[in-house]
C-alpha cells in the first residue's frame, strides 16, 4: 500500500510538471535552433554540394521584374536549375516576361522545359486594399505560400523587394529552424533604393532572414553595414 501510495504521488507530480517541462524544453530547443540558423546563414555551401540548386525566383511587378531578369542574365543559369518563377496572382505580365527571358537564353539546349515552372501566388494586400479585409487575404496568402514551399522545396530563393516574397521567406526561415529544409535566401535591394531599404528589405535585414543581403548604392551599405555593396546591376 505504501509503495502504491508513493507511485500515486510521483505520477501526480509528473503530470503537473509535464506541460511546463515540455514547454521549457521546446523553448530551449527553439532558441538553440534559431541561434544555429543565424550562425549558419551566409556560410558557403558545403564541399561536395550539388552542382545545381533548385531555385525559387520571386518576381514583382514592373521594375522589380526587370531588375530580377537583369540579375539572372549575369548568373550561370546551369547552376540554378530547376527554376521556379513566382509572381503575384494579379500580375500577369511578370511571368510572360520570365518566359520570354528563358526563350532568349543563348544555350537553349541546356534548358529543358520540364525544369522550368511558372506559378502565381496570392498577395497579402493589394494596393489600396483596406487593412480590415487584408487580415483575411494575409491568412490566405500565408497558407498558399506554405503549400508552395512544401511542394517546391527550393534550395535557393532569389528575391528583390516585392511584398510577395515575405511569406515565402518567413516560411523558409521556419523550415530552417525546424530542420525541415534549408533554403538559402539571397536578397538584392532595388536600385531605386538609395538611402533607405524597402519595407521587404527592412524586414529581412532586421530579422536576419536573408543569408546574403545585397544593395546597389554605397551610401545604403553605410546605413546597413551587414549588407554587401555590389554596384549597380541594371
Amino acid at each position: 500500500m505504501e509503495e502504491h501510495h508513493h507511485c500515486c504521488i510521483y505520477s501526480k507530480m509528473l503530470s503537473k510538471c509535464t506541460f511546463p517541462s515540455l514547454l521549457i524544453i521546446f523553448s530551449i530547443f527553439l532558441t538553440v535552433r534559431v541561434l544555429y540558423v543565424l550562425y549558419r546563414c551566409g556560410k558557403p555551401f558545403p564541399k561536395g554540394a550539388s552542382p545545381s540548386f533548385s531555385t525559387l525566383i520571386v518576381l514583382g511587378s514592373g521594375g522589380h521584374t526587370a531588375e530580377m531578369l537583369s540579375l539572372l542574365s549575369v548568373l550561370r543559369m546551369d547552376r540554378y536549375t530547376p527554376r521556379f518563377y513566382i509572381a503575384a496572382a494579379t500580375d500577369t505580365m511578370s511571368l510572360h516576361k520570365a518566359r520570354s527571358f528563358e526563350d532568349s537564353l543563348v544555350d537553349k539546349s541546356a534548358v529543358k522545359e520540364a525544369s522550368l515552372q511558372y506559378t502565381q501566388i496570392y498577395r497579402s494586400r493589394e494596393v489600396g486594399q483596406s487593412y480590415v479585409t487584408s487580415v483575411w487575404t494575409t491568412i490566405v496568402a500565408i497558407v498558399h505560400a506554405l503549400w508552395l514551399m512544401i511542394r517546391i522545396r527550393p534550395q535557393v530563393i532569389l528575391c528583390n523587394g516585392p511584398g510577395t516574397c515575405i511569406p515565402l521567406c518567413v516560411i523558409a526561415f521556419l523550415f530552417k529552424v525546424l530542420g525541415i529544409r534549408w533554403s538559402s535566401i539571397f536578397y538584392v535591394e532595388s536600385v531605386a533604393r538609395v538611402k533607405r531599404l524597402s519595407l521587404s528589405g527592412l524586414l529581412l535585414y532586421k530579422l536576419r532572414m536573408a543569408d546574403q543581403f545585397f544593395v546597389q548604392w554605397p551610401q545604403l551599405q553605410k546605413n546597413y553595414p551587414r549588407a554587401h555593396y555590389v554596384g549597380c546591376l541594371m
